[in-house]
């Protein structure tokens, strides 16, 4: 069972289609902890969302905001079914549940001019999906200029350092899933966010 861990909505039960790989608490607990204060008051991007999870526990810490990718419809109606379970009262920030190929309305986003301060992307491990995210979010030109990009892959995959603007500034693994960190800019391929 999938449960918020943080926020307004610690404890939420979140439904996941029996379909997809859900990131575990360990790896969200862990993301949102590197990521730190940044999410209190951001634009956030959840692609490939599946159930939304990532993208709850955003808003349950404080994300103004949350857009939630995906392209299939069971995942697409367990993401609406876990904002709907969204207990009355609660105040969290707002939401859209986009329908479509989360690398097209990335770009879609940034035509639009949006720009986000994270964007998380969880894609299929199999194939070269993370590396298509990364491409997608360096040549759209979506992060805000002091945002974070965090790409979960599997341990198998490499991450380059350095995609367009797009630096890695941290990796941290989880028995086989990884979180790649990115930033715009100048500097190491390792070290801290901060």
């Amino acid at each position: 069972m999938v449960r918020i861990t943080a926020g307004a909505l610690k404890g939420l039960t979140v439904r996941v289609p029996r379909h997809i790989r859900a990131t575990g608490e360990k790896v969200r607990q862990a993301l949102f902890n590197i990521v730190g204060e940044l999410v209190v008051g951001a634009r956030v991007v959840d692609g490939f969302a599946g159930s939304g999870a990532l993208g709850l526990e955003a808003l349950s810490r404080g994300a103004r905001f949350v857009v939630f990718l995906d392209f299939h419809p069971a995942c697409l109606n367990a993401i609406r079914e876990n904002l709907a379970r969204i207990p009355p009262g609660v105040m969290v920030g707002g939401w859209n549940v986009v329908r479509g190929d989360a690398l097209r309305n990335l770009r879609v986003l940034a035509r639009q001019g949006d720009r986000f301060d994270l964007i998380i992307l969880d894609p299929p491990y199999q194939g070269n999906w993370g590396k298509k995210s990364l491409n997608a979010v360096a040549e759209c030109g979506i992060l805000a200029p002091t945002g974070i990009l965090c790409v979960e892959h599997a341990h198998r995959s490499e991450s380059p350092l350095i995609v367009g603007p797009l630096v890695m500034r941290a990796q941290h693994r989880f028995g086989e899933t990884v979180l790649s960190f990115y930033r715009v800019g100048v500097g190491s391929g390792s070290g801290t966010l901060r």
